[in-house]
């Protein structure tokens, strides 16, 4: 067997096992909980993959993962069928033998026994052990999980049932890797951005944190691109936790000052809960007259616990007759410029801002398609306008289909309420 290559501290690998996992009828949620289970204890997940019921993929995965990470995490295929094939390939590359564990098969025969069942034959393949491996119980079914270590490694052999994995995972699992990881600990820091693309971002911000490289502690950043938004995700890894406080906070402080009013939040909170402390803090209250999006900037809005404190109301004037009879838009002004319109979508914020008698609001028309466009007003032209002291119009060309035109109507409207409370 080849020599490990050793790359971070103490970094882990996850293979969930299982064809299933592999159609779009099974989602892998194990490695998700496993995954949080180990950044808790500090250790940074490096590599996951699924691999289906093949032993050929999975010798190689397990292989690649053995040369690179400290830790591997395998779940999934501990049955008793022969399409579970995970305890004899990682002892087949361990080069380890299996042995018929007599304890397991008086388990497994006891939990049949209590239901009223003999147990069939085929179960005795889950007490097989390879040689060396500490068995892990698992109360909650018949597969026991297994531990090994092997030249500097640590693996773990989990059930692929959640209910199984999960209390393994959390408790024994949990327990042996904690002795093991010391006192290092994962610290992160999310700064949202909103009103920018991940490349005008990853421009703006590459030279600042490709710094943080060659520092010590070192911070690792990652870019994520949402739809009119953009997350940039800071992980340190250290045992001095005011240490990288301090580290995570000069850095968080660096981003801030390069992208201005841009930055949503430093912390993690959504643009909607940032706009409603923003609201809450001034006294004030927004209503939002919307049609393309069809209520859709309400309803987030209103996601947010305790937005009836500055949530006045919502109303979606979808028709021309709409707009006029319950926004108060002069039919001429439609006529004149149409209803996909700066000048319109001024007077419904400004119509559902004095009919409402709030402080400020909000206007969104557009043409969310498929149809309705035209040379002049394509698909996807959306006008946005926020009306308060003064009133700030916008004119926007959305890409994507129906769903990501009113997506990104919604956040843009949120995100002009945002700056208008700024300013």
């Amino acid at each position: 067997m080849a020599d490990r290559v050793e790359s971070r501290p103490f970094d882990a690998a996850i293979i969930a096992v299982g064809s299933e996992l592999l159609t779009p009828e099974k989602v892998d949620t194990n490695s998700l909980f496993i995954t949080q289970v180990l950044n808790d204890l500090g250790v940074a997940v490096a590599f996951k993959a699924i691999v289906g019921d093949h032993r050929g993929e999975l010798t190689s995965h397990v292989a690649h993962a053995l040369r690179r990470h400290q830790v591997l995490i395998l779940t999934g295929g501990l049955g008793p069928t022969d399409d579970d094939i995970t305890r004899d390939v990682v002892a087949a590359h361990l080069g380890l033998s299996l042995h018929e564990d007599a304890e397991i098969i008086d388990a497994i025969e006891r939990r049949f026994a209590a239901r009223g069942w003999q147990m069939p034959a085929v179960n005795r393949r889950q007490a097989m052990v390879p040689r060396g491996a500490t068995v892990l119980p698992n109360p909650n079914g018949t597969a026991p999980g297994l531990w090994l270590e092997h030249d500097g490694a640590v693996i773990a052999l989990l059930p692929g049932p959640p209910r199984e994995m999960k209390p393994m995972m959390a408790g024994e699992v949990r327990a042996r890797l904690a002795s093991r990881a010391g006192d290092t600990r994962l610290f992160r820091r999310l700064v949202r951005v909103s009103g920018k693309g991940e490349s005008a971002v990853e421009e703006i911000v590459q030279p600042i944190y490709s710094r943080w490289l060659a520092q010590q502690p070192t911070i690792a950043t990652t870019i994520l691109a949402g739809l009119g938004q953009v997350e940039l995700h800071l992980v340190l890894q250290s045992s001095d936790a005011p240490l990288a406080a301090a580290t995570l906070a000069l850095a968080v402080a660096q981003l801030t000052l390069a992208l201005g009013q841009d930055v949503v939040s430093t912390d993690g909170a959504g643009i909607e809960a940032v706009v409603g402390d923003l609201l809450r803090a001034r006294g004030w209250r927004v209503a939002l007259a919307e049609s393309c999006t069809g209520g859709l900037a309400t309803s987030r809005l209103t996601d947010v616990p305790g937005s009836s404190d500055y949530v006045e109301r919502g109303i979606v004037a979808y028709s021309n007759e709409a707009k006029v009879e319950l926004l108060g838009v002069p039919a001429s002004l439609i006529q004149a410029h149409g209803a996909v319109s700066e000048p319109v979508a001024a007077a419904m914020a400004e119509g559902i801002r004095d009919r409402a008698r709030v402080n400020v609001g909000v206007g969104i028309t557009g043409i969310a398609g498929p149809g309705g466009g035209s040379a002049e007003k394509p698909v996807g032209t959306v006008c946005i306008a926020v009306a308060g002291a003064t009133t700030r119009v916008r004119t926007f060309q959305f890409p994507g289909g129906r769903e990501m035109v009113k997506a990104m109507s919604a956040n843009w409207a949120i995100d002009l309420l945002r700056r208008h409370l700024l300013e």
